[in-house]
């Protein structure tokens, strides 16, 4: 109707400033009579266009949208008079720990969800993630991608699918996990008849409950899956890495196929070959960590390429170190590297650790061995860390 009655009103200026045929001008009043005698008016457009002016305006204000996203998102709705129902659902979520750019983030995709009820519609659905524990910034996350979830039912939805996700992961700190991991699972599938059949599959196969929970953590999109499909990414387990069901890398092989195709695996595989590696290195690597295959072929590349072209480590080495081929070179393995360099040319003897050994440490055992020791009389030791994992 806004648009309407501001294209009436454009044709009412034009009419009494252009040299118009009486044909057209007979035509274009009984339009308007038509809108008017349908309740659609100028004086209602310009009133709807002013309350919407005004949510535009608490979007500028309250949020940081840029004056055409605020215009384009307030009208899609309509404020109607003395409705301070945005300002409240903003100040709920800002309590909630939402920051600004959450906030917009759900206000653009879903701008009705200013004027929900905070008390009767977004209190009871909030209470369903604060019931699994998730609070802070945990639950900020959570929400921030659940923009849907507050305009579903409550008992019909949302609490069918979280009553199935606990009989299938036990506990509600699963459920916790899992809802952190892929939030869009409690409100945007039926799981209690989507899942089942993957489920059964697992097991039939002889996955144990623990495993399918592990699954199910890591990666819920295999219980997505056609069942058939599942069922070949499980024969090409055996089949492509030569490892049986009862073996513990098994899981880890269904978990790195979900998202690896065949042509896929075997572009990773040639990049090994490329680098000198035999058949039974690269299966002997793969079969000790096949997830080691689910980084981009880039990042293989480039971390081949260092270690042994660069630092000199030889195939057969790498094969029974898988792990170093799973780190971040610039993130994790070139940082360290550069302060073992350090170490090793200033006090040759206080640092005998080989890199590997290093790699293998958590950020926190990395600081507490290897820098936090030297901080004082090596400062650059400190320095040089910090500056090449900020690069």
């Amino acid at each position: 109707m806004l648009i309407l009655g501001a294209f009436g009103a454009k044709i009412l200026d034009e009419i009494s400033n252009s040299a118009i045929s009486l044909s057209i001008h007979k035509s274009i009043m009984f339009w308007l009579r038509q809108c008017r005698n349908n309740g659609i008016t100028y004086l209602y457009s310009t009133a709807a266009t002013s309350h919407n002016n005004l949510l535009a305006e608490i979007l500028v204000n309250s949020l940081g949208f840029s004056n055409e996203k605020a215009i384009s998102a307030s009208a899609k709705v309509t404020l109607k008079p003395g409705n301070n129902k945005p300002q409240l659902v903003i100040n709920f979520l800002q309590q909630l720990g939402l920051d600004k750019t959450h906030i917009k983030s759900l206000v653009s995709s879903n701008p009705r969800l200013l004027f929900s009820d905070v008390d009767k519609t977004l209190k009871p659905k909030i209470k369903v993630f604060q019931e699994l524990g998730l609070s802070g910034s945990d639950l900020a996350k959570v929400i921030a991608k659940s923009g849907s979830f507050f305009f579903l039912s409550l008992d019909n939805s949302i609490r069918s699918n979280l009553d199935y996700f606990r009989k299938v992961l036990g506990s509600d700190d699963n459920v916790a996990k899992f809802i952190k991991r892929e939030p869009r699972f409690l409100w945007g599938i039926d799981a209690p008849k989507l899942m089942p059949p993957n489920i059964s599959l697992l097991q039939n196969l002889g996955f144990s409950s623990v495993d399918i929970q592990k699954l199910m953590l890591w990666n819920p999109r295999i219980f997505t899956q056609k069942a058939g499909r599942l069922k070949n990414i499980v024969d090409r387990v055996e089949k492509t890495f030569f490892l049986s069901r009862d073996c513990n890398m098994f899981i880890h092989g269904v978990y790195a196929l979900v998202w690896l195709d065949e042509s896929t695996v075997k572009k990773r595989l040639e990049i090994f070959r490329s680098f000198g590696w035999s058949d039974s290195e690269i299966f002997k690597l793969v079969q000790k960590l096949p997830l080691c295959l689910t980084r981009s072929e880039a990042k293989i590349r480039n971390t081949l390429n260092f270690l042994m072209k660069e630092l000199g480590y030889e195939s057969h080495y790498l094969a029974s170190h898988p792990t170093f081929l799973t780190c971040s070179l610039e993130k994790r393995i070139l940082p360290r590297h550069n302060v073992l360099k350090l170490l090793n040319e200033k006090e040759p003897t206080k640092c005998s650790k080989k890199l590997y050994t290093a790699v293998i440490c958590s950020d926190s055992k990395f600081l507490e061995r290897y820098v936090l020791p030297f901080k004082d009389e090596m400062p650059e030791v400190y320095d040089i860390y910090i500056k090449s994992r900020s690069q």
